[in-house]
């Protein structure tokens, strides 16, 4: 085998990325990532295919992504690879069902997750070539209100998804998942102003059927993780006959993401209204739309509105890396911990809330000038204060939020000043 090089140069965005590799050459891992065109996915493969992270973890990443592009847009693919500089970009195919990168490391398939021959198809294509060593699943409706409007459809396609996904993955051999959920898992805390903690009461306090269905899909997680070890102990420590690999399941509870890429080339682009509160900002900002709503300011907070934990989505996209890294048997993790053959449920968050009006004044300060605003009434199951205890991931995991509320409105304005109109 050619030496590999001990330093690689990597520049983006009028900057030099000098890259250490190891004297070994990186394994090599295929990741399925269903749901990758969105928000979270797309910044999650730049996270995954960034020649940095290949430096840190020893490990070169292909990812697969799976997508039916109902919420989100192939474009973002076209900048993951300009972005991560993969070598003759990335191009999609005539017919708009698929597209990938020259050397394979960045591969589209135009799929429903909820359409089971059409997943497994992408099983098959890639089981010739070793399968997928894990999965990352994003694939859902996510929209906390409409979930309330139509609830049986986000039962039937988050949930049904979920099921197709689990089931080719236990055929196919793939025993390793990271699951996107989230902290509406914990609905009304008892104590509003205290930290969520892992081990908190889930799933009782619920308010809409998006949460719930993230609920759901934490117990199949953990009543399918705990049916393989009692296959075991029912079969003599063996899995009908065999010593099958142990299935990995990492659960990741995001608080609030927000932010770009610093790049400006990548941010979030919903489609109609946005749900979330800083993308409206920032549409605001740019002139799309008027002013800010603020949903109530008599709150038990310091300016009555709000608290919330909104944490920077490329350190959200870092923590399904380490988490990954993590549940990997080889894995090099600096605290010595490993989950691989393990289920695990993370806060993702940074541990310090701000309010609506701190969000809305940042933005500003970015901006450089004030963000119209207008106040109006409560909405119902809207809480006082929610914030992550995120310290379970970095002891166990190696992971913390590095970006502050400044990284977040900088590299936001950066998107959408670049991109007025979202992806083309």
């Amino acid at each position: 085998k050619k030496p590999y090089p001990k330093l690689f140069q990597h520049t983006n965005a009028n900057m030099l990325i000098q890259c250490h590799w190891p004297d070994t050459l990186p394994a090599k891992k295929r990741i399925l990532v269903t749901g990758g065109c969105g928000y979270i996915g797309s910044h999650t493969l730049v996270s995954l295919l960034d020649p940095h992270t290949t430096s840190e973890t020893n490990i070169q990443y292909s990812v697969v992504v799976v997508d039916n592009l109902a919420n989100s847009s192939h474009e973002s693919l076209r900048r993951v690879a300009d972005i991560t500089n993969l070598d003759g970009g990335f191009t999609m195919n005539a017919d708009g069902t698929g597209g990938q990168d020259p050397n394979g490391r960045l591969v589209f398939r135009k799929v429903d997750c909820c359409d089971e021959p059409a997943l497994r198809g992408v099983f098959e294509e890639f089981a010739p070539q070793g399968g997928f060593d894990a999965a990352v699943h994003f694939a859902g409706l996510k929209a906390v209100g409409e979930s309330k409007l139509i609830p049986l459809k986000y039962y039937q396609v988050n949930i049904g998804a979920t099921w197709n996904l689990l089931n080719l993955m236990e055929e196919y051999g793939c025993r390793s998942i990271v699951f996107s959920s989230s902290a509406t898992v914990y609905g009304v805390a008892k104590d509003e102003k205290a930290k969520l903690k892992e081990s908190d009461e889930v799933g009782v306090t619920i308010t809409n059927c998006y949460g719930r269905t993230k609920y759901m899909i934490e117990q199949i997680l953990g009543d399918f993780h705990g049916s393989h070890a009692l296959l075991r102990e029912q079969q003599g420590g063996k899995e009908d006959g065999t010593s099958a690999k142990d299935w990995s399941v990492t659960i990741l509870r995001y608080f609030n993401p927000a932010g770009a890429h610093f790049s400006g080339k990548m941010g979030e682009d919903p489609n109609g209204t946005p749900n979330n509160l800083m993308p409206f900002v920032a549409q605001v900002a740019v002139g799309r739309r008027p002013h800010v709503t603020i949903f109530g300011n008599d709150y038990d907070t310091p300016d009555g509105t709000g608290i919330r934990d909104y944490l920077h989505v490329m350190d959200l996209a870092d923590g399904h890396v380490a988490a990954l890294k993590y549940m990997d048997n080889n894995n090099n993790n600096t605290n010595n911990k490993s989950g691989n053959g393990k289920l695990n449920v993370f806060n993702l968050g940074t541990g310090t809330g701000y309010s609506v009006i701190d969000m809305i004044d940042a933005m500003g300060k970015a901006v450089g000038k004030p963000i119209p605003h207008v106040v109006g009434p409560r909405r119902p199951g809207d809480v006082t204060v929610y914030v992550a205890d995120a310290s379970l991931a970095k002891e166990e995991m190696g992971w913390e939020a590095k970006k502050n509320l400044e990284d977040m409105c900088s590299d936001l304005w950066s998107w959408q000043t670049n991109n007025p109109n979202g992806y083309p």
